[in-house]
């Protein structure tokens, strides 16, 4: 069974940070040679190229503003430009922004909600595709969210709708590109210990979301970063239009 990504070239969008940076590391010590975007975290970017380099691996962190078209395409011809090739996209860049509920929440919030999310995932899907199309293979993960299915906390709707929309995404895209070689599938974490939820939970929404999880804790990045392996790796090889959920069992039982 090969979990292996040696030789592979990998983009992580969002991957300087929280659970795009475990993505990077882990696919650095996979083998995978990492190109990795972020958008204002320039030294969460080199601590997390310098741990990949550290690692043996290899890896190169540009800014992106992914909601551009023309920056997604500058993404993966960086990425061929540097390393050759282009094997596997984890399009993982996202954010919640700011909590609102839907009375309150202005036009200019959604939008923003549906741009970093969903917008940003269709574009770099796309981007990528145009090289691996050709290529005839190619393994896509996406990031959507346990939000995805239960809605999302209190003043969440805009981010769940657009992570939702992520989910579909995946798998009418899996339908499409299965015929020219390509997977694509995704992950969608619950409660994972990262800023995102020191900065937009409370402490005491965060012990209740422990409370509610049959494994008792929160996830770490790491733990998200060993399903996009996985799907990312040979061993996954049959699997495509699937979600993984990361969230301890948190509603599924």
């Amino acid at each position: 069974m090969d979990f292996r990504l040696d030789g592979k070239v990998a983009i992580v969008t969002g991957g300087a940070s929280g659970i795009g940076r475990g993505i990077s590391e882990a696919m650095g010590q996979s083998g995978a040679k990492v190109l990795l975007t972020y958008y204002q975290s320039d030294q969460g970017a080199a601590e997390t190229v310098a741990a990949i380099e550290q690692a043996g691996g290899s890896a190169y962190a540009m800014p992106a503003d992914l909601t551009d078209e023309a920056e997604n395409d500058r993404m993966v011809e960086a990425a061929v430009e540097h390393f050759g090739r282009l094997d596997v996209l984890v399009a993982n860049s996202g954010g919640l922004l700011r909590r609102s509920r839907v009375a309150e929440c202005s036009l200019e919030l959604w939008n923003q909600a549906l741009a970093i999310n969903l917008t940003s995932t269709f574009l770099s899907c796309r981007a990528a595709l145009r090289y691996m199309e050709p290529q005839g293979s190619g393994s896509i993960i996406t990031t959507s969210s346990l939000a995805a299915h239960d809605g999302g906390a209190n003043g969440a709707t805009h981010y769940a709708v657009a992570k939702a929309g992520v989910l579909t995404f995946t798998k009418a895209l899996a339908k499409e590109v299965g015929p020219l070689g390509i997977r694509v599938n995704s992950v969608a974490p619950g409660l994972i210990g990262t800023q995102f939820h020191d900065r937009f939970s409370t402490v005491e929404g965060r012990q209740a979301a422990v409370g509610r999880t049959p494994l008792g804790r929160e996830g770490t990045p790491m733990d998200v970063a060993g399903a996009v392996v996985f799907l990312a790796s040979p061993a996954a090889g049959f699997i495509t239009g699937e979600a993984i959920e990361v969230n301890g069992g948190q509603g599924v039982f």
